[in-house]
């Protein structure tokens, strides 16, 4: 399909640059197709969900994956920009650099003070192991496992979306408001930001409503902030992102289904990672390893029901994927009613809880 099918005009007012206090106290938009859209806020959504629904949540921990530093060669350095975006091994990141003309396979790049070695992460040194093609490496560190990151929790900064980043820097209050209060795994970039609506105190309305709460893991690349360069979605390559659905995980939605409940996926990387692991028999299955699922309008749902997610940026990927759940004419509609009454986008965002288009 041709990308500017999924343009629109977003002011740049409308991009939040912090998250609603307190966190349920974000908007909610309901878009059903064929009707209008209803307005209400996130604590309100037990009210909207039914006795026996289940939502899915994604319980990465988002990791400061953003470093900087220093290549020298031949007596000529160069400062560097890494952000890191898929771990390979324990010692070795997949990652994208800026400047990456500067770079070549072989080169050294030193983060933090190296002279002062009493302390085991004052320093850090990478080789590039590998160079692909946009600025993409793969990076060897000198450290491995645990040690690598403390060091990285140590040197690196949480990286704000660039909307976000080229408004303001990054502080104090990011590491806090840019992380679920249910993440545990460690290995994100970026958080998966429907979750970040979500309060104890709504968990336990949730509880009370008889709705089921189940995790998952995707650890979310920095693929996720690339814009769609290409004209036509065919040629748009999706970076891959390692993630993990239990078997009890998948047992349970399964039963949940089959007792004629819903599954609603709490995000896009929830979302994308069910759909992975779903069959065409519409049956999720235990999970684990990389995936590039690229969703556009013409797929088939397998693994999910509803989905609740924030609002996205124009031609990007999550807005293809918000098409191809409810339909492009009825998110185009839907976002046009949520710029026109003051709904803010993307990260640090309003929400909205999507149903699906009818099935052709």
């Amino acid at each position: 399909m041709r990308v500017d099918l999924f343009d629109f005009d977003l002011p740049d007012e409308r991009i939040a640059l912090r998250p609603a206090r307190p966190r349920d106290a974000a908007r909610l938009l309901v878009v059903k197709p064929g009707a209008a859209p209803e307005d209400h806020i996130v604590r309100e959504l037990p009210d909207l969900l039914r006795p026996g629904d289940a939502l899915v949540f994604n319980d990465t921990r988002v990791i400061p994956a953003q470093l900087f530093g220093e290549r020298v060669r031949e007596g000529v350095s160069a400062r560097i920009g890494v952000t890191l975006h898929m771990r390979e091994a324990g010692d070795r990141w997949r990652a994208f650099l800026r400047p990456a003309k500067k770079i070549a396979a072989g080169d050294r790049i030193l983060f933090g003070e190296q002279a002062d070695r009493a302390c085991l992460v004052s320093g850090l040194a990478a080789t590039v192991a590998e160079k692909g093609d946009a600025g993409e490496v793969v990076l060897a560190f000198a450290l491995s496992g645990p040690d690598l990151d403390a060091a990285i929790a140590s040197l690196g900064h949480i990286p704000l979306p660039p909307y976000i980043a080229s408004k303001r820097p990054e502080d104090a209050e990011d590491r806090a408001d840019y992380q679920t209060i249910y993440a545990r795994e460690e290995g994100a970039v970026a958080a998966p930001t429907a979750g970040l609506h979500f309060t104890p105190e709504l968990f336990e309305r949730l509880d009370a409503r008889g709705v089921e709460r189940h995790f998952v893991t995707l650890h979310v690349g920095a693929g996720t902030f690339l814009p769609v360069k290409a004209d036509d979605t065919t040629d748009h390559r999706m970076h891959a992102e390692r993630g993990e659905v239990s078997a009890a995980t998948a047992d349970a939605l399964n039963a949940v289904r089959a007792r004629g409940g819903r599954v609603v996926a709490v995000g896009t990387t929830s979302l994308r990672l069910l759909e992975s692991a779903a069959g065409e028999d519409r049956v999720i299955r235990p999970f684990s390893g990389p995936t590039s699922i690229f969703i556009t309008p013409g797929y088939r749902f397998r693994a999910i029901d509803l989905l609740m997610t924030n609002f996205h940026l124009p031609r990007s990927t999550l807005f293809m994927l918000v098409s191809a759940f409810s339909g492009l004419e009825t998110m185009r509609e839907a976002y046009r009613h949520a710029i026109e009454n003051g709904y803010r986008f993307y990260s640090y965002g309003d929400a909205s809880l999507l149903f699906p288009a009818e099935a052709e």
